[in-house]
């Protein structure tokens, strides 16, 4: 492997990390004080480029700091009992503010259905944090600084455009699938399920209220190279079930 397919390997790992996960420590630099560093919990959203999408109000603190000066980091990280022990992603960049907020207000519901509220109040907008900087860290001993050529994927302008299609179909013609991957692909026995989302690397799958997130072994960039992933996964877990019947 040459020193660009490891980058871009690496790259590819610290995106479907941060995929997984829908909450992060927002750092801003304090308008108040003076350019201290000011942290605050921030659920997000990706866009098709892996640039975090954030819903905050006018009214808050973090919003002040970006309208006066847009760097920030964004620290993804999930919980656990000891968190130097597992893995983490800080996304460093420039937040500016959507121009429309209703053109990201669908895919964010979908993923964060609790902020309907916030959503509808007229404080409350959209900013993207642009990545300009990333460090992944792996585990022990697996520390990266990565550049956003490495992190971002590919143009999937097809694939973003065919989303809506794609949800609506699975989800009234194959939520029997859609259970499967969650218990074979999860070993998570799903009653209520929901695709919430597709993309370049894989989807995502509200099982009973909890989001599930699926890696496609190749990524995708429309939605015929979709519809083949999800029916080979498809057809991997009814060989796991005849393999279980046997």
């Amino acid at each position: 492997m040459t020193p660009i397919d490891q980058a871009v390997a690496i790259g590819a790992e610290a995106r479907r990390f941060v995929r997984t996960y829908h909450n992060g420590s927002l750092c801003t630099l304090s308008k108040k004080l003076e350019g201290y560093p000011f942290a605050s919990v921030s659920p997000f959203v990706l866009d098709a480029a892996g640039n975090p999408v954030i819903l905050i109000s006018n009214l808050a603190e973090h919003t002040k700091n970006i309208d006066a000066d847009p760097r920030v980091s964004l620290l993804v990280y999930p919980c656990a009992d000891d968190a130097q022990a597992v893995g983490r992603v800080t996304l460093t960049g420039r937040a500016a503010r959507l121009p429309d907020k209703n053109g990201f207000g669908e895919r964010y519901l979908r993923y964060l259905p609790q902020a309907q509220d916030y959503f509808a109040a007229h404080d409350f907008y959209f900013y993207r944090i642009q990545v300009e900087n990333i460090r992944y860290i792996g585990g022990f001993g697996k520390i990266h600084w990565v550049r956003p050529e490495h992190y971002a994927p590919p143009p999937t302008l097809a694939l973003v455009e065919a989303e809506a299609g794609i949800l609506a179909h699975m989800n009234a013609d194959h939520r029997d699938n859609l259970r499967d991957y969650c218990r074979y692909l999860h070993t998570y026995e799903a009653v209520d399920v929901e695709m919430v989302g597709i993309d370049y690397d894989g989807f995502d799958v509200r099982a009973d209220g909890k989001l599930l997130r699926f890696d496609f072994p190749e990524p995708i960039t429309g939605p015929q190279e979709a519809r083949t992933a999800l029916v080979a996964m498809a057809r991997q877990c009814r060989e796991a079930q005849g393999q279980e019947t046997k």
